[in-house]
């Protein structure tokens, strides 16, 4: 099984919202952080924000702060970002990604997805 796998991708207009899903295998969402990470192009990988197996979400990035919601669905074994208010800023590829604890996850994830590509055009 694959250990995670994004969806949901695509091309919006700024002020749009969109939802981007990740699909986690089952060993690993019964007791990892997962969270989701961005590369704009020309810039580095950063954390956007994560939930620990608790449903506890961590803090958010501060580019975001305010416009994304996290969720997890444990019947589904998903994971869920919601982004609100999309702007151009927020175009590159979305990440999702696993590790032991929130902790861990925001700098040496265990696991990581194959991107999908978010374009906000104005």
């Amino acid at each position: 099984q694959v250990p995670l796998r994004e969806s949901g991708g695509g091309l919006v207009q700024a002020g749009d919202s969109l939802t981007l899903s990740c699909s986690v295998a089952d060993n690993i969402f019964r007791s990892y952080a997962v969270g989701w990470f961005r590369e704009a192009p020309g810039k580095e990988r950063e954390f956007v924000v994560g939930v620990a197996w608790t449903g506890v979400s961590t803090s958010a990035s501060e580019s975001v702060k305010g416009r994304v919601t996290i969720t997890r669905v444990h019947e589904t074994n998903m994971v869920h970002l919601q982004m609100n208010r999309l702007r151009e800023v927020d175009t590159g590829i979305y990440y999702c990604a696993a590790a032991p604890d929130s902790a861990k996850l925001r700098h040496t994830p265990a696991y990581w997805g194959q991107g999908t590509q978010v374009t906000v055009s104005s």
